[in-house]
């Protein structure tokens, strides 16, 4: 009956479980529709005979069904683990038991275990198929990505007739003049079908459009100059700051006047579907000219305070005066290819076109090159490495327009048309985005200096750096774009990372990371907080010395952190029992490798626990004395007397000789020598002596300080005060004081302090004298002498 009861309920966990799995999973339906399309994705795989707009709608599809089956493999991971939990528990079988085993135990564990198996295998059956339709369909998009580079590479070496081939110029000339034509007609064609009565009616629209567009355009700059210098007469604050709100207006004025002209001009109805196709792409490319233009400006400022990069006066109006003929052959050209595209032109057409245009934009580029190449950062007393390195930084991007600028050429006159334009301008472009970057960074830190009151000066602080860095890193993927990355190769790495990679049974991704962040953040910061409330409000209070209180603080903090690292891990789901061989391998390489380290580290731990030495004592270790100021887990700082810090492993002060003067008490005992002359009554000597000792404030009374005759010295009688003192730290200060008492008072008594004398005994002196007598004798011999 207990069986038949057990296999009831399992049937209905299974069932439920099934229940639960169809609701939230792909139905049948789902997966034949899939089957079907994948089907046919593979059959165009094969033959590549798709288009690329074709390929993209399929992939963009598969994308779709690829994220439902990744969603489908996460159901019930809950209950999944929860169940092979429970088989783990239960173990596996004994060698010998069989289902015919007779026991009520073994019955039951192989019932309980059979039960778990089948909902185990429920639960996981539509997991394993959403992973094999996963696994399809991130191979079929994987396939589609190769096929579109492959023709991507094969479009940029495709080879176009020379531009330097006259056969070929009166063809250009003439789908150029075609263009026009077609325009001119486009526009005739207009006007004999509107009535002039409609262009009469929106001419008062259009001429006001026109005047505020050509208002905005020649003076909006002017504007832009006199509001910065009105700001700067009244002094205002962040003045950097202004400066760069204010230069935006030189782009957003006539950016706004380019919009109205081009407003007036489609709002007159004298334009035809092709020309309005060339105007938006004259205004596309002109708003793109005046950003190229502002970042110069910025990045080659004409004031010294403002230029991110600091060249000369006259090698900065170049480079705004190159950028700007750039910029403006930028537009000609795309003027002249929308005009082209009105017609009906031959493959060579734009090629010819371009050339005489891209020759002038590389003469431009080639001399930005060369100012880029020649910078150099100022001489200074203390280089700056930063400095350094962005001046080598400067340098290589000069090199690389230099090289750019002379390639380019070279490419299309060999016919690579469609290689030149992926090089020269991702190139121009990417030199703009990185001046981009760089005043943006200088705007925040202007910014930063503004709110914290450092003015100019946080511009070398480590917040605005840090701010720099993350730009450059967001700005990864525009840097791809520009230089032909596909948006959906930048979708699938994102897709990618997000999936995170799987780490034995753990799947790390950006979530995982950011959960780990946060938790371990939080543990910090309360450990952090409960250190404080120790040091400060907590421990004071108590009798505890405080080399204790600081052992208890930093032993709380090293626990602390562990926690919180632990909390970490196991609240981001990182599984560690499948690196337990890696540890293993890595804790005997740390053994070898790293011992001194290790050692380092328990001594560390063992002088928090032990505490032979505190923060605040007085040693002697190594031949260095000093007080001790900080113990960390691999070292102990100890302050000398001359205010140098000595860094002292801990297994020295472990394993090693260790003096600590102040351990325990600062009870120390100090020894001054003192000599007199021989014959002085040694009695008075020692009862004057006496006399100074006692009067010595800092000497304890118990013990009572002691003078001694030691000895009979080659020079002196010597005697020795020996005092306890209350503070062992002012034993210079007490040696001080009783060697100024001993001078005073030995005086006042007329005791002689001796000093060493010496007797000069020279041997032979009559051989001297009969050598001195023959010098005075020969004159020669004088000069020798002297």
């Amino acid at each position: 009956m207990a069986t038949i009861v057990r296999a009831f309920a399992a049937a209905l966990c299974i069932l439920w479980c099934a229940g639960s799995v169809l609701a939230e999973t792909l139905t049948p339906e789902d997966m034949e529709r899939w089957n079907t399309f994948a089907v046919t994705v593979e059959d165009s795989i094969d033959k590549e005979q798709s288009t690329d707009a074709v390929f993209e709608a399929m992939r963009k599809r598969i994308v779709e069904y690829r994220n439902q089956f990744n969603a489908a493999r996460e159901l019930n991971a809950d209950r999944i683990a929860v169940l092979r939990q429970q088989l783990s528990a239960l173990g596996q079988p004994a060698e010998g038991v069989t289902e015919d085993t007779t026991g009520t135990e073994s019955s039951d564990l192989g019932a309980k275990r059979s039960e778990l198996d089948a909902q185990l295998s429920t639960l996981l059956a539509p997991i394993k198929q959403a992973e094999s339709a996963f696994l399809r369909a991130d191979a079929l998009i994987g396939q589609i990505d190769q096929i579109l580079r492959g023709r991507q590479t094969e479009k940029l070496m495709e080879v176009s007739p020379t531009p330097l081939n006259p056969v070929n110029w009166p063809v250009a000339l003439s789908d150029l003049k075609d263009g026009f034509d077609a325009l001119k007609k486009e526009s005739r064609d207009i006007l004999e079908a509107e009535p002039w009565t409609d262009l009469r009616q929106s001419a008062p629209f259009v001429i006001a459009l026109s005047l505020l567009g050509a208002l905005l355009i020649f003076r909006g700059r002017s504007w832009s100059a006199r509001i910065v210098k009105r700001l700067q007469a009244y002094g205002a604050r962040g003045i950097g700051i202004w400066r760069f709100l204010v230069s935006l207006l030189r782009i957003i004025l006539p950016l706004i006047g380019m919009l109205a002209l081009s407003a007036a001009a489609y709002t007159s109805g004298l334009l035809g579907p092709k020309a309005f196709e060339v105007l938006i792409v004259v205004a596309m490319v002109s708003a793109m000219m005046l950003g190229f233009r502002w970042v110069s400006e910025r990045v080659f400022s004409r004031d010294d305070d403002e230029a991110l990069i600091l060249l000369s006066d006259k090698n900065r109006k170049s480079m705004r005066f190159h950028i700007v003929c750039i910029t403006l052959l930028i537009v000609l050209g795309e003027l002249l290819i929308a005009v082209l595209d009105a017609g009906s032109p031959s493959a060579v057409s734009e090629p010819l076109v371009m050339f005489p245009i891209l020759l002038l934009a590389c003469f431009s580029l080639f001399r930005i090159g060369v100012l880029l190449r020649g910078f150099s950062v100022p001489d200074t007393e203390e280089e700056d490495a930063r400095e350094t390195t962005l001046s080598r930084v400067i340098n290589w991007l000069g090199l690389g327009a230099i090289i750019v600028a002379f390639i380019t050429p070279l490419l299309m006159i060999a016919g690579y048309y469609n290689a030149t334009d992926a090089l020269f301008p991702p190139y121009m472009t990417s030199l703009i985005l990185l001046g981009l970057l760089m005043a943006l960074q200088r705007f925040a830190a202007d910014v930063y200096g503004a709110v914290t009151g450092h003015g100019a000066q946080a511009r070398d602080m480590l917040m605005p750096i840090l701010f720099g860095m993350v730009l450059l890193v967001l700005s990864f993927p525009i840097f791809a774009l520009i230089w032909g990355a596909r948006l959906t190769d930048l979708s699938e790495l994102w897709a990618a990372i997000g999936r995170g990679f799987a780490v034995g049974d753990t799947r790390l991704s950006p979530g995982v990371f950011l959960t780990f962040a946060i938790i371990f953040a939080i543990g910090y910061i309360l450990t952090r907080l409960v250190q404080s409330s120790l040091r400060t409000s907590v421990l004071p209070k108590t009798k505890m010395d405080i080399g204790g209180q600081n052992a208890i603080v930093s032993g709380l903090g090293y626990v602390g952190i562990f926690l919180a690292a632990l909390a970490a891990i196991t609240g981001a789901g990182i599984d560690l029992s499948s690196l337990a061989i890696v540890a293993g391998a890595l804790s005997v390489g740390i053994g070898f490798g790293l011992q001194n380290i290790v050692s380092n580290f328990v001594s560390g731990i063992i002088l928090l626990i032990e505490r032979p030495i505190s923060e605040g004592d007085w040693i002697e270790v190594g031949g260095q004395m000093g007080y001790v100021r900080d113990i960390s887990v691999r070292s102990t700082r100890i302050e000398t007397f001359d205010r140098t810090d000595v860094i002292v492993p801990n297994a020295d002060l472990v394993t090693g000789t260790v003096t600590n003067y102040t351990r325990g008490n600062t009870i120390g005992r100090v020894i001054v020598p003192v000599g007199v002359a021989y014959g002085t009554d040694t009695k008075r000597v020692e009862a004057l002596l006496m006399e100074i000792a006692e009067a010595q404030p800092m000497a304890l009374a118990t013990p009572p300080p002691k003078v001694f005759f030691v000895s009979f010295g080659a020079d002196a009688l010597e005697f020795e005060i020996r005092c306890f003192l209350r503070d062992v730290n002012w034993t210079m200060v007490v040696k001080n004081d009783i060697n100024h008492a001993i001078a005073a008072k030995f005086a006042e008594e007329g005791i002689e302090i001796p000093f060493a004398q010496r007797d000069l005994w020279l041997r032979n002196p009559e051989t001297l004298a009969s050598e001195k007598k023959a010098v005075d004798k020969n004159p020669t011999a004088q000069k020798k002498a002297r």
